[in-house]
């Protein structure tokens, strides 16, 4: 891939992000999401490439999503998979809280794994825990690790979970072992990367959350060098059958990097929509917006943040 695809993805990144703030806390979740993903389609038809979605919100009719095996870029090579979520964190906008961003990741042809909108098991961690964890191995005995991989104690040790009733039993184990626990609404890419940044003081993500999110955050990890291991959920034989159709001949099999995201390389973007451990959210005043931005590499394993400050009045729809 052309390392020139990096800034090109901060672009859309930061079009669905400043689409979507002006949105923030006034409890508009579908026109916060709508804004992001017609910012994100307009810039992505402006990039040389061929891109086809195999991550998305949704399925052709469902428009004005960006759907899986939707065709974007200008038409012509590199050919690239695209995984996307314009709005990651719809509530968080809508409610104004922290951690919302847009998010997009590509590889090469082939090289993101197919998945399906529905519900996967995952256990990251950051560098320092790779190749300690185990999705079938018990609660414990992954805490047990990491807090040695990470130089802790198990009590220093923290651990991120989507606030949902489904993870109470998990997070009983987790309290029971002696570990902390850091709950949020939405939003897991975020938490899957904060294990990659000491800073955070985040070690682990656990937890049931969407497919689609955890192989953005898979590839947000491979550049990072952290680690995820997932587990589709299809709750009925219908999504059993989509997956298969997909390309996966077991659903049911636990799904490594190289899994998520084959080969050497993959370019990460995402720019924060409201405050987070991360990135800042974006700032207006009269006809500038100002965004924060992250984008890395695994070929490479660079990591840039990156500032800009957009004159909207030079800037019809966001794309120039």
């Amino acid at each position: 891939m052309e390392r020139s695809l990096s800034l090109e993805l901060v672009r859309v990144t930061e079009a669905a992000a400043v689409a979507s703030g002006r949105l923030m806390g006034l409890g508009k979740n579908d026109e916060a999401d709508e804004a992001a993903t017609v910012a994100m389609r307009q810039v992505f038809d402006t990039i040389p490439m061929r891109g086809t979605v195999v991550i998305g919100e949704g399925e052709i009719d469902d428009a004005p999503m960006l759907y899986i095996g939707e065709k974007l870029g200008l038409g012509y090579l590199p050919e690239v998979d695209i995984a996307v979520d314009p709005l990651e964190g719809t509530n968080l906008v809508a409610k104004g809280m922290w951690n919302a961003l847009s998010v997009v990741a590509i590889s090469e042809r082939g090289g993101l794994l197919h998945a399906p909108d529905m519900y996967m098991q995952k256990i990251a961690v950051g560098p320092k825990a790779v190749g300690k964890i185990d999705i079938d191995a018990p609660i414990e005995t992954n805490l047990q690790a990491v807090a040695k991989a990470v130089g802790k104690d198990m009590n220093d040790l923290v651990v991120v979970l989507l606030d949902r009733p489904r993870h109470q039993g998990l997070i009983d184990e987790i309290r029971k072992a002696g570990s902390r626990i850091k709950l949020i609404s939405d939003g897991d890419v975020a938490g899957a990367i904060y294990t990659c940044f000491e800073h955070t003081g985040v070690d682990m993500l656990l937890g049931i959350g969407g497919a689609p999110e955890g192989v953005l955050s898979a590839a947000a990890l491979k550049c990072l060098g952290g680690e995820l291991q997932g587990r589709l959920l299809p709750k009925n034989e219908e999504q059993h059958q989509r997956c298969v159709r997909m390309g996966l001949k077991d659903p049911n099999q636990v799904l490594y990097m190289e899994d998520l995201v084959k080969g050497k390389d993959a370019i990460f973007a995402a720019t924060g929509v409201t405050d987070g451990e991360l990135l800042r959210g974006v700032r207006y005043q009269g006809t500038q917006a100002k965004t924060h931005s992250v984008v890395m590499r695994a070929k490479t394993g660079t990591i840039r943040f990156i500032e800009a400050t957009h004159r909207l009045e030079k800037k019809p729809n966001l794309v120039l």
